[in-house]
């Protein structure tokens, strides 16, 4: 079996690591025999209908501002992805733009593809540091945070965890990132899923499930040094 992961506009939001993450969805398949295909996509690219994984990364405001129209085209398919629980995880700019849109500091909207009921607009600090959360999913989960956007949920919305030591979604409400069907969106970098590989699995559980229409086990991994990475990242300081 093939899990054919879609990593969106990797020369233009792959900021702080981010591409570290599509390494370890890819390293913990092989250790268990499962077969990996990642699809790049940039701007003008063909998204295939047998998309199993989806990823987005961070990056600066110029980026979001070049891929703003053609993400616009592609909304669709991706709300499309998401809805039918395809998992995905979307990190920082990618997250700011699955909501309805980014404020700039000018006062210029860089529009979203509104898959997420949630808006973002610029403020005056940069929110920096490592950052523990509280999730219900997945216990603790760490990461770092660097960003000016302040992210606003919706009602309707789940954020995926709490903060403990942070600033999270606004530096304000104590959230941090969106937990949608199989969708997840954070300002964690670091990057994020080699420190937590629970959320790693998640997206490979979710992955297979939706692929064979069963109920799916996976082996289980030795994670020492993981948990190792996890320990060292929640004792540094802010």
């Amino acid at each position: 079996m093939t899990l054919n992961i879609l990593h969106l506009y990797p020369k233009e939001m792959n900021l702080y690591g981010d591409h570290g993450n599509i390494l370890a969805i890819k390293r913990r398949c092989e250790w268990r025999g499962i077969k990996t295909n990642i699809i790049h996509y940039e701007p003008g690219d063909e998204i295939p209908d047998d998309i199993d994984i989806i990823f987005g990364g961070g990056g600066q405001d110029s980026g979001q501002g070049k891929i703003e129209a053609d993400l616009q085209k592609i909304a669709p398919k991706l709300k499309d992805f998401v809805e039918r629980e395809t998992p995905t995880l979307v990190i920082c700019g990618i997250y700011q733009l699955f909501g309805h849109y980014f404020e700039t500091s000018e006062g210029k909207k860089i529009e979203g593809t509104k898959i997420l009921n949630l808006k973002t607009v610029a403020g005056d600090t940069r929110l920096i540091g490592n950052i523990t959360i509280s999730t219900p999913e997945f216990g603790e989960v760490v990461g770092y945070e660097n960003h000016s956007g302040l992210t606003y949920l919706g009602e309707d919305m789940q954020a995926f965890g709490t903060v403990i030591t942070g600033a999270g979604n606004n530096g304000k409400d104590m959230t941090e990132g969106v937990k949608y069907k199989n969708c997840i969106g954070t300002y964690l970098h670091g990057p994020l899923l080699p420190k937590n590989p629970r959320v790693t699995d998640f997206l490979i559980l979710k992955a297979l499930e939706n692929k064979t229409g069963k109920s799916q086990k996976l082996e289980v991994l030795n994670d020492h040094i993981e948990q190792r990475a996890h320990k060292v990242a929640v004792s540094r300081p802010r």
